[in-house]
């Protein structure tokens, strides 16, 4: 990637410019939708009033490449979040303040032309972050407290801790006038013991990524039951779309809620008999109440099953013209990182200490669900920054195993604090974002920019090798 930034004396951002060219290996594959994504975000979650982006996608002859988490931003993300500390360094400014300064809010301008009429907390997200509490200077006397771990290689003195920042944005479901959907449904009835017991159906594949237990919460805000079952992932109903773009929670939740409302409105019509107008009812603790207050419990209503079956779609979006120009994306999600991190300037070892993060989440609709999400993108986005690479020789995988190809265990992550930004986004179900991407997208490039600031030395590639810093340190 190649970025060139420019900004005012005072560090307004007048203009970015950029060229991507992504390997896609031997085969098409998604590159086409990564490279659109990767070429857009290059100008970052800042209002810049001129762009020039180009972008492209290479066949070569290495293995097929294509869709990961971050589809495409977390490489524009390091390029371009780069750039913002090389031209803080340049201005004299703070790298902090740089990005307050230009962050982009709602009611600004995509460089696509698309008015951000969503929520857009990209300062809240960096503020947030920020004001976490920094880890203690002093890491303690345990040999895995050092870069090198339990090696014990590294000597105290050869020690110097940096602090790095990173701002990030993505859009978040399937972009360019894409018809997305899902579909849900929901039964209602009398389980074994009498009471009232609902079962989704719905066909979207739980991955790890907690939706099961989304979708039982849903059930129980909406019809206030408290035995909820989620079926196995049945496409018989109808499609929900791919575990990805960050969308399940948003579409599948959607359509789970949109099914709850029709099994109500179905309950309120037999107890309009009781009551008289069912649009005077209302449903709260399981039992359908009146004007007069007066109630009628649900099991008594569920004298039959009641079974819907709903769609969800979000709002229409389009495709892109030849300028790039329109209005593509459905919402956009929002992250902050700032990194601690330990390096041994003589061995070129890196210890992450800290990633402290401000995380854009709509509304949290199950915290301990989204902080594992967090924690585990996060976990990705330190792999990438200091240990994760496909080495490549004349086509061929060189390290094809884990013994080779190394990704964060347990002992090499660092401590985790979050912050969660909760602005409803108009829309959403509940106002809830996917969360599963934004965390690795500007984890890795605050990584680098502390390893930067703890070595003085100007980094450009990912994973940060020990030769780049122990070399580049050398007299």
């Amino acid at each position: 990637m190649w970025f060139r930034h420019h900004a005012t004396r005072d560090g307004d951002l007048v203009r970015v410019e950029a060229r991507v060219i992504l390997d896609g290996g031997a085969y098409a594959s998604t590159s086409a939708a990564v490279l659109g994504n990767a070429t857009l975000f290059t100008a970052g979650p800042y209002r810049v009033p001129s762009v020039h982006l180009d972008g492209w996608a290479v066949r070569t002859n290495n293995p097929p490449c294509g869709a990961m988490r971050g589809f495409g931003t977390v490489q524009a993300c390091f390029g371009a979040e780069s750039q913002m500390d090389k031209l803080a360094q340049a201005l004299g400014m703070d790298p902090v303040e740089l990005r307050l300064r230009n962050a982009i809010q709602t009611g600004d301008t995509f460089v696509t032309g698309q008015v951000l009429d969503g929520t857009a907390p990209a300062r809240e997200c960096l503020e947030a972050a920020v004001a976490l509490p920094m880890p203690p200077a002093d890491g303690g006397d345990s040999p895995l407290s050092l870069p090198g771990g339990a090696g014990q290689t590294a000597l105290p003195h050869n020690i110097r801790r940096g602090v790095g920042y990173a701002l990030s944005f993505k859009n978040i479901m399937f972009p360019e006038g894409f018809d997305d959907f899902s579909t849900a449904a929901v039964r209602l009835e009398r389980g074994s013991d009498g009471e009232p017991l609902a079962t989704v159906t719905c066909a979207a594949a739980e991955v790890g990524q907690g939706f099961v237990a989304v979708a039982q919460q849903v059930v129980r805000t909406e019809l206030g039951v408290e035995q909820v079952i989620v079926a196995p992932a049945d496409t018989r109903i109808g499609p929900a779309g791919s575990s990805s773009a960050s969308r399940q929670v948003y579409m599948s939740g959607g359509a789970i809620q949109r099914a709850c409302w029709a099994v109500r409105d179905a309950l309120f019509a037999r107890a309009a008999g009781v009551y008289g107008t069912a649009g005077e009812l209302s449903l709260r603790d399981g039992v359908v109440h009146g004007l007069s207050g007066e109630g009628v419990a649900l099991r008594d209503l569920l004298t039959e099953p009641v079974y819907e079956i709903r769609e969800f779609h979000h709002r229409k979006t389009e495709s892109l013209d030849e300028n790039g120009q329109g209005d593509a994306h459905v919402a956009y999600a929002f992250a902050a990182h700032r990194a601690v991190v330990d390096v041994d300037v003589e061995l070129g070892l890196v210890r992450v200490v800290q990633i402290a993060t401000g995380q854009d989440v709509g509304l949290a609709i199950n915290p301990l669900g989204v902080l594992g999400q967090i924690e585990g993108g996060i976990a990705q986005g330190v792999g990438l920054a200091v240990m994760e690479e496909i080495i490549l020789q004349n086509g061929e995988v060189k390290n094809a195993s884990f013994t080779d190809y190394l990704i964060p265990t347990t002992l090499d992550m660092p401590e985790v604090l979050v912050t969660l930004i909760e602005q409803p986004e108009p829309g959403a179900p509940f106002g809830a974002k996917g969360v599963g991407e934004p965390p690795v997208i500007s984890s890795t490039p605050a990584v680098v920019a502390a390893i930067r600031a703890a070595t003085g030395t100007w980094l450009e590639r990912i994973p940060v090798r020990p030769q780049d810093v122990a070399l580049a340190s050398s007299p």
